[in-house]
């Protein structure tokens, strides 16, 4: 009976996580991973940074989806508006 919550690969098996924008599970390794610093969202590359983290596709569709949704609100467990807007760039620069 295979593993629930992971993707076997070979003979490993990988974690699953689901994107916030648009709620498809996925491999971790294909998702951003994402904590909140001071009310910013950043992205955390080397996956270290402490907290809460959420995943998400590195593609602008994805974030856009998030945003209308407010899912980063309820993924982050926070109270508010949070700023996208360095995500945002980091975004753009990966296109």
């Amino acid at each position: 009976m295979p593993r629930q919550g992971k993707l076997e690969s070979g003979d490993q098996a990988a974690p699953l996580r689901t994107c916030v924008g648009c709620r498809v599970r996925t491999v971790k390794s294909e998702l951003l991973r994402l904590v909140v610093v001071d009310g910013v969202i950043v992205p955390d590359l080397r996956g270290r940074l402490p907290g809460r983290g959420a995943s998400l596709h590195p593609s602008s569709g994805c974030l856009e989806l998030a945003e209308r949704r407010r899912a980063f609100s309820r993924a982050f467990r926070a109270q508010g508006a949070l700023d996208v807007a360095r995500l945002r760039a980091h975004l753009e620069g990966l296109d």
